[in-house]
């Protein structure tokens, strides 16, 4: 029998939403997925089938890829979650946007949201009763990250966090519980490593591939901070950076060279081209 919720929604279905999706079926969660439109509720549904056959080819899944696909669905509409034990939103990093989701979903008896730096206090204002929600942070590519950080809100229930840290448990992941301040504790430090990495860069102190090389090699990080932000998405860690810019100061202020390959749609795996080449 599961530890896991029975019943699990997730709100997006892109690369992230898509990842939360597959490691809650593989579990044995039944899962609903809500997505804008039937191309976009494809698309999310291919996703979560190409994660399964990945695992199943590394001899991770514990079933077979169609028999955890049949516990997953794609509806058009938030109001239909609101049965659900958990509901997860893994929508763009927009606080407005984070809020409206939230604030639709109705009675679902946990709310979690993914966002990498954004207040759970504030996001958790529009909800009726904010002590149902918790910042679940996962990590890309959701099946193989072993990490999901928990945000405590200033509302948000023991209870809560209790059913929440033995959720990831139950998904073979390490919780670790943070405080709800600006970046949490992973974007602080991730960020803060990457927009240094973009510095030298500019500076011309080395190429990405050797900047990321002295971080892998030499103090063992298994990606490099550059390899990372193209993985993360340049816009993603541009909009991260700007946030922690105005809320914790200038050693967040994103560097230009970031602003200008956004600019330029440059924004990393997910376009071609980064750092790095894909």
């Amino acid at each position: 029998m599961t530890d896991l919720p029975g019943t699990v929604g997730v709100i997006g279905g892109g690369r992230m939403g898509a990842g939360i999706a597959q490691v809650f079926a593989a579990g044995g969660s039944v899962v609903t997925i809500v997505e804008r439109d039937p191309a976009a509720a494809a698309a999310a549904r291919d996703r979560v089938a190409m994660g399964l056959h990945r695992a199943a080819a590394k001899e991770t899944l514990p079933t077979t890829p169609g028999e955890v696909l049949s516990r997953v669905s794609v509806v058009d509409s938030v109001g239909e979650l609101a049965p659900c034990e958990l509901v997860v939103e893994a929508v763009p990093e927009d606080l407005d946007l984070k809020r409206q989701v939230l604030a639709a979903v109705g009675e679902a008896a946990v709310l979690a949201t993914n966002t990498s730096s954004l207040s759970i206090g504030r996001l958790a204002s529009a909800v009726g009763d904010p002590s149902r929600v918790i910042g679940m942070h996962f990590f890309n590519p959701v099946p193989v990250s072993d990490l999901v950080e928990l945000v405590v809100g200033p509302a948000t229930a023991p209870a809560v966090v209790e059913a929440a840290t033995s959720w990831v448990g139950a998904l073979g992941k390490t919780a670790i519980c943070v405080r709800d301040t600006p970046g949490f504790a992973t974007s602080r430090l991730g960020v803060l490593l990457g927009l240094e990495a973009i510095r030298m860069v500019s500076e011309g102190v080395a190429s990405p591939a050797d900047i990321d090389k002295a971080l892998e090699l030499g103090y063992g990080h298994p990606m490099g901070p550059l390899r990372t932000t193209d993985l993360v998405g340049l816009d993603v860690r541009l909009a991260i950076a700007s946030h922690l810019h105005a809320e914790l100061g200038d050693r967040f202020a994103p560097p230009q060279l970031l602003r200008d390959k956004v600019a330029r749609g440059e924004l990393g795996r997910k376009t071609g081209q980064g750092f790095f080449t894909w």
